[in-house]
């Protein structure tokens, strides 16, 4: 049901100019990175203040009119589509810095956002922001997901990294969650409960941020090894050992052919480690030291350092075109993306299946992850509108997905469900699922919040 006339001229009063009903940006906030499609939008508003926000969610709510976020639309699981209609909240010109506090570490901003901006901001400060899911993502979008990436094995997820949330619920009211303390034990844990809802239970304006020192000394390297099973291994090695990496990166010998190939790069076609080291001079040194000697005990070969700034970047600028550069083996193609997490003890038994169970299926499906952490991606790559391979690729993502669980993993180790993954839900969190309906049901009872996602439809 498309949204009533007399509530988008109540949204034109308020917003001017940011409101749009055209197919052109209609069709943009529509979109998805991955295989998941939904009808567009019937609008799109973009605020810029806490109040429009809280405006436009008392005057949807009045009619039960869907509000879908929208960060930068990098997620991969279908989490900003419009599946039911409705109006598509645009975060992107609430995107200042609103306070460093360089004293407590920390830093409050807008969603729209994006961690290369406050990056940027940061720089003078000797200070940063870790959390690096490759693309350049908002930071409300981030939190809505509880992303992570590939520093995570060291700093930590957004889960750890978010301190205070100011966040306008269905009905309009103004929320304040958490606080600048280092830790609180005053009552409910509101900050955790919305980091991670996607969106559902109440559209975040406001980030307060855990900032970090930027290292005294940074090394990178890449290194090939002649079997996935030993890098995988070495990965446990290292993270048992205590070596505090930074990164800690696998891709497989499908996903090398892609970096070579998108990225004019010459390594060899075998399964590859990249690897990163921060702290001082000495420490980075004897670190590095170390892991090299347990990367030759699994066969690790051919390192290449990055010395450079320049060299660092070219590395990780490489790793965060994983998807593009995965998508290009096969032109043309889409993906079913896999995102499972499992115990690190049970990490190279979950790649070497995964990679047996896409050699059996005749797929083609590049390996890489953030396996320092136990979280590991496969792009399954189909050709769009084949739904034969559509389906063999959904049936063998659930198979990864069910054997995660079995282990005491997990479906999504920083995607997030969105539509994708809404279907395993029940599978990994039996009963508790139900309670989170039943969250979602107190606090948005007209289901105007990104509908048809996360949590069980309503009776």
């Amino acid at each position: 049901m498309p949204i009533p006339a007399p509530v988008l001229s109540e949204l034109q009063t308020l917003l001017g100019e940011r409101l749009s009903s055209t197919q052109a940006d209609r069709d943009h906030h529509g979109g998805s990175e991955s295989y998941h499609r939904a009808p567009p939008p019937d609008a799109v508003a973009w605020p810029e203040t806490t109040q429009e926000v809280s405006a436009i969610l008392q005057l949807c709510n009045r009619h039960g009119v869907p509000v879908i976020g929208w960060g930068t639309g990098t997620s991969l699981e279908g989490h900003a589509l419009a599946v039911v209609g409705g109006l598509s909240l645009d975060m992107a010109r609430m995107n200042k810095v609103t306070e460093v506090r360089s004293e407590d570490m920390q830093a409050s901003v807008q969603p729209g956002l994006t961690r290369e901006e406050l990056n940027t901001e940061l720089r003078t400060t000797g200070l940063f922001f870790p959390v690096d899911p490759g693309a350049n993502a908002s930071l409300g979008g981030m939190a809505a997901t509880r992303a992570s990436g590939t520093t995570a094995v060291r700093y930590g997820t957004m889960r750890d990294n978010v301190l205070a949330l100011e966040v306008v619920l269905a009905d309009g009211r103004i929320i304040r969650t958490g606080s600048r303390a280092a830790k609180s034990s005053a009552g409910y844990d509101l900050t955790a409960l919305m980091v991670g809802s996607e969106g559902t239970l109440g559209i975040i304006t406001e980030l307060t941020l855990r900032l970090h020192g930027q290292p005294e000394k940074i090394a990178a390297a890449v290194c090939a090894f002649p079997t996935l099973e030993g890098a995988v291994e070495c990965v446990t090695a290292t993270i048992q050992s205590g070596i505090p990496m930074a990164r800690i990166e696998f891709i497989d010998e499908v996903s090398v052919r892609a970096f070579n190939g998108y990225a004019g790069r010459n390594f060899p076609e075998q399964p590859h480690l990249m690897i990163e080291f921060h702290g001082s001079e000495d420490a980075v040194a004897a670190d590095a030291e170390r892991f090299g000697e347990l990367a030759n005990d699994f066969g690790g070969q051919g390192f290449e350092w990055a010395a450079t700034p320049e060299d660092r970047n070219a590395l990780w600028k490489m790793r965060h075109q994983a998807f593009p550069a995965q998508l290009s083996v096969r032109p043309g193609s889409t993906a079913v993306v896999t995102d499972i997490c499992v115990p690190m003890s049970e990490l190279a038994g979950a790649v070497a299946a995964a990679h047996e169970d896409i050699a059996a299926d005749g797929m083609v499906g590049p390996i890489l992850g953030h396996v320092g952490d136990g979280n590991f991606h496969s792009a399954l790559l189909v050709e769009p509108g084949n739904e034969d391979e559509l389906k063999r690729a959904k049936a063998l993502a659930r198979r990864m997905a069910e054997r995660a669980l079995a282990v005491g993993g997990t479906i999504s180790g920083e995607h997030g469900v969105g539509i994708g993954k809404r279907a395993l839900m029940a599978d990994e969190h039996g009963e508790g699922w139900q309670v989170m309906g039943a969250i979602k049901a107190a606090l948005d009872p007209n289901n105007i919040l990104n509908p048809g996602k996360l949590v069980p439809e309503r009776n």
